[in-house]
C-alpha cells in the first residue's frame, strides 16, 4: 500500500501576511510559484496512484507546477472557512479575544458566503477525505497526494493519527512543503513533514 503526501500549496499574498484565507480565492505569488516547482522533484519520486486538489486556484496551480496534473477537485480539501475571521490575522483577532486560538474555539459566523466552521465540522469532512484517500490506496496503484492549505491538512494529519480535530495544532506546517504520512506495524505514522527540497 503506498503512502499518503500532503502537498500545502504555495506561498500567496495573506500568508505573507498572516491573514486568514479560507475561501478567499487569491493566486500564488511568484516565490509560491517557486516554492510549488520546488515541490516537483519529491513527489516525482513516488509512484502515485491519484492526485486531490482543493477547488481554489491556490491550489490547482500548486499541483500543476509541482507536476500533477492529473488530477480530481474535490471540495472537502477546501481551506477552513474562517467565517468573520476571513482576511484577519491572529494578532487582530487578538486583540478583543485575547485567549482564542483557533483549532480550540473555532470561528464566528460571517456573511452568509462564509458561515464559519467549528474544529469538529473541520474534522467531519477530513474524514470523508481519508475515507476517499483510504479507497484510492486500497487499489494499490501507488500513492495518494493531497495539495490542499495549511490549516485544513493539519486537522486532516490529527484525524489520520487517531487525534481529535483540535489535534492539529500540533503540526506546524509551511507553504510549499510535502509531508508523507505512512504505516508502521499497520499503524499511521508520521514519516516525513514540511520537506522541501
Amino acid at each position: 500500500m503506498g503512502d499518503l503526501l500532503l502537498v500545502r500549496h504555495g506561498e500567496t499574498a495573506w500568508a505573507l501576511t498572516g491573514q486568514h484565507t479560507g475561501l478567499t480565492d487569491i493566486p500564488l505569488t511568484e516565490n509560491g510559484k517557486e516554492e510549488a516547482r520546488r515541490v516537483a522533484p519529491l513527489v516525482g519520486s513516488y509512484h502515485i496512484g491519484a492526485v486531490f486538489v482543493s477547488p481554489l486556484q491556490r491550489t490547482r496551480e500548486t499541483a500543476e507546477l509541482a507536476g500533477l496534473e492529473r488530477y480530481t477537485e474535490d471540495p472537502d480539501l477546501r481551506e477552513w472557512d474562517y467565517g468573520a475571521y476571513e482576511g484577519v490575522t491572529t494578532r487582530e483577532i487578538q486583540r478583543t479575544r485575547p485567549d482564542w486560538y483557533l483549532f480550540d474555539d473555532g470561528v464566528p459566523p460571517g456573511p452568509p458566503e462564509h458561515p464559519g466552521e467549528s474544529p469538529e465540522e473541520v474534522g467531519a469532512r477530513a474524514d470523508r477525505m481519508l475515507s476517499k484517500v483510504d479507497a484510492a490506496l486500497s487499489n494499490n496503484e501507488g500513492s495518494v497526494v493531497l495539495v490542499s492549505h495549511g490549516h485544513f491538512l493539519r486537522v486532516l494529519t490529527a484525524r489520520r493519527l487517531g487525534l481529535p480535530p483540535s489535534g492539529g495544532a500540533h503540526f506546524l506546517l509551511a507553504t510549499g512543503t510535502v509531508s508523507r504520512l505512512s504505516t508502521e506495524h499497520g499503524r499511521p505514522v508520521i514519516s516525513g513533514w514540511n520537506l522541501r527540497p
